[in-house]
């Protein structure tokens, strides 16, 4: 669980924006929607590829 300590002479909302920030990177809130339903082992697979097949097309793009 990702924790922020108040720094010397920051306001709570800008502490709140970083925990906020730590808590995207690290995923929780993404594995949590996850989680949420139960996907099946073939349907899991099918997202897995259509990701990578995704991120190579854009891969692609981008060293043209």
């Amino acid at each position: 669980m990702p924790k922020v300590k108040i720094r010397h002479g920051e306001s709570l909302e800008q502490a709140l924006r970083r925990f906020n920030r730590l808590v995207l990177k690290s995923g929780i809130l993404q594995e949590v929607n996850d989680r949420r339903h139960y996907r099946k082992p073939s349907e899991l697979k099918r997202i897995k590829n259509k990701e990578l097949l995704r991120k190579i097309y854009f891969e692609n793009l981008k060293g043209e």
